[in-house]
Formats: structure tokens, sequence, C-alpha cells
């Protein structure tokens, strides 16, 4: 074969895999750019796949306080599971996890998800997070579910700045002290009280018993 013959063949061929490879891009659920992996944690595990695993600590260098499990649990079968528990894998840090509602425990709907951190969301705080992780590391969290059973994944730890603002641990606000009761109650008549009583018998209109307003806690106690 000439070498005009053999070059002009290798150009059809390279032509062919270019149009190959662009074929692939737009093919769907097969296209090569699906096949991209997130940089965040994602694993599936029967009906149970978790999406953007990350663990989110405080965001302050050096500053001792808890963090946060953040990730999206899906649930793919037809029936609902619960997330019974998460856990660090080779820490002792507990984690606590807590419904949107308030109260009970998250439920993953038949073919439904749920969020774990951000407001309005299922949240799982790590006590004690910045003396279990550090940023930069990678962390083993599994995921305990009702059915499905432990889901394990390697999760990246990341400070709640930027993008990871709104999803990182939040406190629960520390107790008020009790106010301080005022000195002591007034026992002196108001100025200007009249010695006899009112012609009804009844008490004036808006009138309130004597050294209620003294003896109730000042607001400034304690401050």
């Amino acid at each position: 074969m000439s070498r005009s013959l053999r070059r002009g063949a290798l150009a059809a061929t390279a032509v062919v895999f270019s149009l190959a490879s662009l074929a692939a891009c737009g093919a769907g659920n097969d296209a090569q750019t699906l096949e991209i992996k997130p940089d965040n944690a994602a694993v599936t595990k029967g009906d149970i796949k978790i999406q953007n695993a990350l663990v989110i600590t405080k965001g302050e260098k050096d500053k001792k306080g808890p963090a946060a499990v953040s990730a999206t649990v899906f649930n793919t079968g037809t029936k609902a599971q619960t997330l019974d528990g998460i856990t660090l894998k080779g820490g002792k840090s507990k984690v606590v996890l807590k419904a949107a509602e308030g109260s009970g425990k998250i439920t993953v709907p038949a073919g439904g998800s749920v969020v774990l951190g951000g407001k309005g969301n299922a949240s799982a705080v790590i006590e004690g997070g910045r003396e279990a992780v550090q940023n930069g590391n990678v962390q083993d969290v599994v995921f305990q579910l009702s059915t499905t059973g432990d889901v394990e994944l390697d999760a990246f730890v990341v400070p709640a700045t930027g993008m990871y603002a709104g999803y990182g641990p939040t406190e629960a606000p520390a107790a008020a002290p009790a106010p301080a009761p005022s000195g002591s109650p007034s026992g002196s008549p108001s100025p200007g009280a009249s010695g006899s009583p009112a012609a009804s018998g009844s008490p004036a209109a808006g009138a309130t018993p004597s050294g209620s307003a003294s003896a109730s806690p000042s607001r400034s106690a304690g401050h």
C-alpha cells in the first residue's frame, strides 16, 4: 500500500474513533461523562444509595465543638427504612441523630430520600467532633439502616465555610442563668392613696396587687 493510501486509512480511522467518542458522550445513561464520580463520597448497597457524604466541622481553627455528618440517603426499594445510627469507624465519639420533625427516628421513605444537614432537615451531630476528626482527613463512616444494615463509606472532613456554611453543626444555646429575685418587696402604700374605700367596694379599674412589680425578677439580673 502506498504511503498516501496508508495516511488516508489512518485519517479515516481517527475520524471513526472521534465520532464514536462523541456518540458515547450523548448516549444517555451509558455516556462516558456520566461515569465520572462526584468528588464527595457515594456508595450503593441494596436499595440504599448514599451520596454527597461529608463530615463538616465548626470551621474555626483549633476551636473545640461538635462536627456533623451531611449526606443524602436514597431508598429505591418498596418499603421505608429507618436510619438507626451512624458511627465513625475507629472512633469513640457518639453521633446524635435527630429527625427533621424534632422527635422520632429518621425515616427514609420508599422511593424517596432524606437529607442530613441544613436548615429544616434531619441532623447527625458528632459530639466532641473536633477531637475525633480533623479537616482535610478522610473519615470512615458507617450508616446503619433498619433493613439494609451497615453501609460504609469514606467521607472527606471539611470546615463549615463557603458552600458548606449552612450544613455545619449547630450547638444548643446555653441555658440562661436563673434570674435572682429583687432585694425586698415594697410594703409601703402607693403615694397619694386614699385611706377610705371606694363607694362601690370594688378595686379601681386597672389596679394590681401591691408589690407585684417589685417582686418580679429583674431583667437585668445576672448581666
